[in-house]
């Protein structure tokens, strides 16, 4: 580890304990709709023509999730690209969904 790292964990350490306040909200009558959304780049890369895949979730209203990554494979096609990144969101929505239900209430 280098000065740097120190620095960024320090960094990270200072806003965790000034934002300690904050946190997600929902209200008992807030229904449990979970959502996943998903879009693709085709080929985005210039270098390796591999597509950018985009997910996120919510809860209601709330964001709860999002991820980026660069697909594993070259697409031969958009919707192919697309298939790929849907793939991906829904594979995450069980797991969430198994998650809100087994933590602590």
């Amino acid at each position: 580890p280098k000065e740097s790292h120190l620095s960024a964990v320090k960094r990270i350490m200072r806003y965790l304990l000034g934002t300690t306040n904050l946190g997600l909200w929902y209200p008992k009558n807030m229904p449990f709709n979970l959502v996943g959304y998903s879009d693709s780049d085709f080929a985005g890369c210039k270098t390796d023509r591999k597509s950018t895949s985009g997910t996120c979730h919510f809860i209601g209203s709330a964001l709860v999730s999002w991820h980026s990554k660069k697909q594993n494979s070259v697409a031969l096609s958009t919707a192919e690209a697309e298939y790929i990144a849907a793939g991906s969101c829904c594979a995450q929505i069980p797991l969430m969904q198994k998650e809100a239900f087994t933590s602590p209430k």
